[in-house]
């Protein structure tokens, strides 16, 4: 992901923010349950660099999705970004991956970015039809505001979410500036996502620290974490979300997808490993380790 990186990370204060003042009250009247839902995963599942490392050395393109559901729970489906994918694809997704696996399918441009949200009707009809043939493989479907997309435009989005089928969970990320600016429009906007039950995104990239915004809108928490090739200041940053997300495990957060981000994302799955070790280690999830092969992971834990 090319969007806020940069070149020279010194300089940089990783330090996660404090959580927004309202994120506490959202937890708090969230339905507590035993044990949160948490998937942890990589933002592509063809990369051949895998070949060899977590998935066998002979893996074909075509057989990649069916091993890597079986080494992560959920993916971030950046491929619906382009093309809208036909039944025949949405179908063997859904035959192929294993069971509890989720997709995290994102928004087409065309509706996001193009069409800024307005006149939509048809393409967003079209995304949403295609994507409930996951059926019970349907995670949170990501919609990527456009950083040309402004506050002053919430009721564009708001009325565009009212359309969504409840069927159809949501999690917005926003880009523009003015989003991160306290203001009673923005607040109001959080609120009414609240009343609709749309969750917000976070992302945890170098170059624009404002996007951790850490305002929850649901008890689901949709995170992108954006790496630098196994950087010291990688797994430091993996730490201390790894603390932060215990406090809100303990609040009420229900859900957690935690996407890992790399440069070209061939080291994704050594820092998701990572993650996940330290979640379960602090908090007994008893989630599934991803098996790796010829490890190159730096930390405390390996």
């Amino acid at each position: 992901m090319d969007f806020g990186k940069l070149s020279d990370i010194s300089k940089v204060d990783f330090r996660l923010p404090p959580d927004a003042p309202e994120t506490a009250r959202v937890l708090a009247d969230a339905l507590r349950k035993p044990k949160p839902q948490v998937y942890v995963g990589c933002p592509v599942w063809t990369c051949r660099e895998w070949n060899g490392r977590i998935y066998p050395s002979v893996a074909r393109e075509k057989d990649y999705l069916y091993h890597y559901s079986r080494q992560f729970n959920t993916i971030e489906l950046n491929t619906t970004h382009y093309r809208i994918p036909d039944v025949t694809t949405i179908n063997r997704w859904r035959t192929v991956s294993a069971k509890g696996f989720t997709f995290c399918p994102k928004w087409p441009q065309q509706i996001s970015h193009d069409l800024a949200l307005q006149y939509a009707d048809a393409p967003a009809g079209a995304f949403i039809e295609s994507i409930k043939g996951l059926a019970e493989h349907l995670g949170p479907s990501f919609l990527q505001l456009p950083p040309y997309f402004p506050p002053r435009q919430a009721s564009v989005l708001i009325d565009f979410l009212e359309t969504v089928p409840e069927e159809i969970p949501v999690a917005v990320e926003f880009r523009h500036e003015d989003w991160f600016k306290p203001s009673s429009l923005v607040e109001d906007t959080f609120r009414q996502m609240e009343q609709l039950g749309i969750s917000t995104v976070l992302t945890d990239v170098a170059g624009r620290r404002d996007v951790l915004h850490m305002r929850l809108t649901t008890p689901v928490a949709f995170i992108r974490f954006v790496g630098n090739g196994l950087h010291p200041t990688d797994f430091r940053r993996i730490e201390e979300w790894t603390g932060r997300l215990g406090e809100w495990f303990a609040a009420g957060l229900q859900s957690l997808y935690f996407f890992v981000h790399q440069p070209d994302n061939v080291l994704s799955p050594d820092l998701s490993l990572y993650l996940i070790r330290l979640l379960n280690q602090k908090f007994n999830l008893g989630l599934a380790e991803p098996r790796i092969s010829a490890q190159a992971v730096q930390g405390s834990l390996f």
